[in-house]
Formats: structure tokens, sequence, C-alpha cells
């Protein structure tokens, strides 16, 4: 049997996802309308929320901003005490309270309604003086906190958050925001890093593997085992026609045995092989080597010369 414990965060993660689930189905044009005045704002989303509103606007603002619309967290208080400053007529500002009557909120409005920002609040009480003194309202439904005092903001800030997820994608859907945009924003990221940095940033590109379609056996591994990539190149013209790998040798070895030492390098190697152009994003070339399941691209220039080799371990 299940504990009480088990019991009870099973039947909150419950509550709190059919909040959302119910808030999806909630979804009116108001929330379209906020999601186009955000669009079309010439400034910034200025986020605003005190208490577990204004953490949920942290991240909001911070989704906002991070998927391409330009945001930043006004604290009311610091608000009140000269941060109002930050704030231009051309931002909207996007004001989060679940009862709509925070103190803290009130007290800035009226500098905002003056300034002529648009507007746009989202809580629990249509009917509150927030909600009453925004340009767009986005209401959030919900019927009880998970809390079991139904006190602590638990189901409310969960589903405030998911709307504010539910803004900011929809507005990068909208703008086609793309990996390399997202990129641009993450470059300490992995993937930001993948998607900045080229092959010709990773490539091996001293003492490349290269041999002659003529080479013997011998000749092939001990290019190999010098270059340390688990292939050879056979290049003619600055240009590779071939190549060979490791795993090459051992399938020649185990089905010619010792008259492999007879043959050379054209009679098995692998033609036309796999190639990247240079100013390819790592992400790309990780993702072609997954799609062809294979662990090294030669790197090619616009003339189809070799410059080098970039394998999957490069790209760790």
């Amino acid at each position: 049997m299940r504990s009480g414990i088990l019991n009870t965060a099973s039947q909150i993660l419950l509550n709190e996802a059919n909040a959302i689930r119910n808030q999806s189905v909630e979804l009116n044009s108001n929330f379209e309308n906020a999601v186009r005045a955000m669009m079309a704002t010439k400034g910034k989303v200025v986020v605003t929320g005190i208490g577990k509103s204004g953490i949920i606007g942290r991240k909001i603002s911070g989704t906002l901003a991070s998927t391409g619309t330009p945001s930043f967290f006004l604290h009311p208080t610091e608000a009140f005490h000269g941060d109002l400053g930050m704030v231009t007529r051309d931002d909207l500002v996007f004001v989060l309270s679940n009862s709509g009557e925070s103190d803290e909120i009130l007290k800035i409005l009226p500098y905002f309604r003056e300034n002529g920002n648009t507007i746009i609040s989202m809580s629990s009480n249509p009917q509150s003086t927030m909600s009453q003194n925004s340009d767009i309202h986005i209401s959030i439904m919900i019927k009880e906190e998970a809390c079991p005092l139904n006190l602590a903001p638990t189901t409310s800030s969960t589903v405030m958050l998911a709307m504010g997820d539910a803004i900011a994608l929809s507005i990068m859907k909208i703008n086609d925001f793309s990996e390399e945009n997202y990129a641009r924003f993450h470059p300490g990221g992995a993937l930001g890093r993948k998607l900045l940095t080229k092959v010709e940033h990773k490539m091996r590109t001293g003492n490349l593997p290269i041999i002659c379609e003529k080479a013997p056996l011998h000749v092939i591994i001990n290019t190999m085992s010098k270059g340390r990539l688990g292939l050879a190149l056979i290049n003619q013209n600055n240009r590779t026609t071939g190549i060979i790998t490791d795993g090459d040798l051992r399938r020649l070895l185990e089905a010619h045995g010792k008259d492999a030492w007879d043959l050379k390098a054209y009679d098995f190697m692998t033609k036309h092989p796999k190639t990247v152009l240079v100013g390819t994003s790592l992400h790309e070339a990780e993702e072609r080597l997954k799609q062809l399941k294979i662990t090294s691209l030669i790197v090619v220039d616009n003339n189809c010369n070799t410059v080098g080799v970039i394998q999957i371990y490069d790209l760790k």
C-alpha cells in the first residue's frame, strides 16, 4: 500500500494538473489580445508582482526575454521608491496578483496609466481593483489551492506560471523563433555553443592521415596509427575520394586473412565519403552524424577541397 505521504503528494499533483487542464479550456480572446499586445509593443514587457506572484513574474520575464521578447522584472516596492524611472512610455506592463488587490501593485498602477503604458493583468479575480484598472485582464480559474488549508499560493502560482509560459511560447511560435535565435541568447549553454560554434573551430587539421589510392595495407595501418583518428583519407588533388576506417580493416582481415596484405586502398575503401561544409554549426554536424550513424565527417571548403575532419567525440 502507498504511504500517506505519497497519497498526499499524488493528490496535490493531480489538483495542480487538473487546474492547468481546466485553464486551457477557459482560454479566450483576452489571452489572444494580450499576446498580440506584447508582440506589438515598441518597448519591453515589464513584469511586476509581489510575494509568490513576484517570484512567478521573474520566471515569466526570464522566459519572455530568452525566447525573443525583450522583458525585465520590476519589483513593485523598489518601483515605488525610484525604479519606476526604468519604465518608458513604449513599454507594456504585465502585472500579476492572485487576488488582484495587492497594495504594492495598486500603488504603482496610477503611474503606468498616467505614463500611457498598456497594462495587462493576471489574477483569479476579474472584478478586482487591479483587473478593473487594466487594458486587458487574463483570468486564472482556481477552485481551490493544493494547500490543505487552502491558504498557501500553490495551485494558483502553478497556473500563473503555466499561463506565462503559454504567452511567451505563443509569441515565440508566431515569430518563428529558431534554434539559432535561442543560441544567441544562450551562448553559455551546451546547445548555444553547438549552434554558434562552427565545424572549423573544432575540426582536426594537423597531421591528417592521408594516403593515395595505391597505398598497400601496411602503409594504411601505419598511417592510421599515426593519425589517431581511427581512419585514413584517400586524397587526390586535395579532395578526398575515399575513406578507410578501423572497422573496415577488421572486416577486411576477417574476410581475406593473409591475402588482405596484397590489396591496395582502392580495393576496399568506401568511395564518396560523407562531408560537411565549412561554416556548418556543430549542432547540424552532430545531427548529420546521428542520422547517418557514423562517427566522422570530412570538412570541405566551397571548392570541395578537404580541410579537416570532425568527429562525434569533438562535439562534447
